[in-house]
């Protein structure tokens, strides 16, 4: 575990080794959740990225006879 500081401008450095793992840019947005009293960071994607995520599914699906 890795411990950062809160600068007097409440600004903090992701440390480099996660910055690798998560392949952040600068200039990439995450957007930042607080639960309870943990802080939590999560990676904002362009939607184009998500193109093609869903090639190959199985979209045979047997539905209930009120559903359409």
């Amino acid at each position: 575990m890795t411990t950062i500081t809160v600068s007097p401008k409440f600004q903090i450095v992701i440390p480099k080794e996660i910055r690798q793992k998560l392949n952040l840019k600068p200039g990439q947005k995450l957007q930042v959740i607080q639960l309870g009293d943990r802080i939590e960071f999560i990676i904002l994607k362009d939607i184009r990225d998500a193109r093609g995520f869903l090639k190959g599914i199985n979209t045979d699906i047997v539905r209930e006879g009120d559903r359409y």
